[in-house]
């Protein structure tokens, strides 16, 4: 029995590490949410216990007509009416928690689009909106409120460490608000099965000193810095990559697939799957469904040699300007 528990103790606590652990209570919301948890789960605990209990009592005394109207009491009073009380005690204090992580107000506005199998994320700057993808950077100890949209199919998003989950819906919008307490890189992801490539479906919630992060979001806004004749742009263009992509300051401007002005400053590649290096980014380019099965983007085998590594240059030099 003791080997069963060593054994089995590693998979129910796998979730409680790491990137994703939602019990790092780096969110006000998500404090909020482990509290209730704890609460039901130590209220369930001593209510199963309780029943065990009385179970054993009552099968262990003799039957006794002068006692059926105290057990009937007890069927009453612990089956019906205290129950009842606890029920709507929690239902209500969740309901309170859904209402504040739902509020409309925030210190900044983030809309997230989730599409088959990617984040495209929209800041409301204070010169117009900021647009990327698959990355999202916030201030600590400010509230961020999430638009959030599907293109497709419905997705959920979640970052565990910094607050619930929320359904992102076709045609409709929805709410949630996120207020980061620790700074530091969590791990954010869809919860809801979206089709073959939803595991691989993930990004980088990044929380920054709030200095850090005005300087960021303007960096952001800016526009590209390429170089005039860049080869690696041309190639870019050659191969039809403009016509989905949008570089802002050139001639790409495709709405289809993510932004990428600054691709090479975000932390992953592919929607928070691979570490953004020139490595990775070949074989994004050459071995696209290799590397995440059934998206949009077609791979380009025949892109090799010096065409291959002059694109690759190009996309590594898009981050923010020095």
């Amino acid at each position: 029995m003791r080997n069963a528990v060593f054994l089995i103790s590693p998979l129910l606590l796998g979730g409680c590490a790491g990137r994703h652990n939602w019990l790092a209570g780096a969110g006000a919301e998500a404090a909020r949410i482990e509290h209730l948890f704890w609460v039901l789960l130590i209220g369930a605990a001593v209510i199963w216990c309780t029943i065990i209990a009385a179970a054993v009592y009552a099968n262990r005394r003799q039957v006794d007509p002068k006692l059926e109207r105290q057990a009937r009491w007890f069927i009453i009073w612990g089956g019906a009416v205290i129950p009842t009380f606890l029920v709507s005690g929690l239902l209500i204090w969740g309901m309170v928690i859904l209402r504040d992580i739902t509020s409309d107000g925030g210190d900044i506005t983030v809309r997230v689009d989730g599409e088959r199998w990617w984040w495209r994320v929209i800041y409301d700057g204070p010169d117009g909106d900021v647009v990327t993808a698959n990355e999202i950077r916030l201030p600590v100890g400010q509230t961020a409120l999430f638009r959030l949209t599907a293109d497709d199919v419905i997705h959920s998003f979640w970052v565990p460490a910094l607050g619930g989950k929320m359904d992102m819906i076709p045609g409709r919008e929805t709410t949630l608000a996120l207020t980061p307490q620790k700074t530091g890189s969590w791990g954010g992801l869809c919860a809801e099965f979206c089709g073959g490539a939803h595991a691989l479906m993930r990004f980088d919630a990044v929380v920054m000193e709030p200095e850090d992060f005005d300087a960021w979001l303007a960096a952001e806004a800016a526009p590209a810095q390429v170089a005039e004749g860049d080869p690696g742009l041309a190639i870019f263009l050659e191969e039809g990559c403009g016509a989905c992509h949008s570089i802002r300051g050139t001639q790409a401007a495709g709405p289809v697939g993510p932004d990428l002005t600054h691709v090479a400053a975000r932390e992953r590649l592919g929607a928070g799957i691979y570490a953004m290096n020139a490595d990775n980014m070949a074989r994004w380019v050459t071995e696209t469904h290799e590397m995440k099965p059934g998206i949009d983007m077609p791979p380009y085998p025949d892109l090799d040699g010096a065409r291959l590594d002059r694109l690759v240059t190009f996309l590594m030099s898009l981050d923010h300007a020095e």
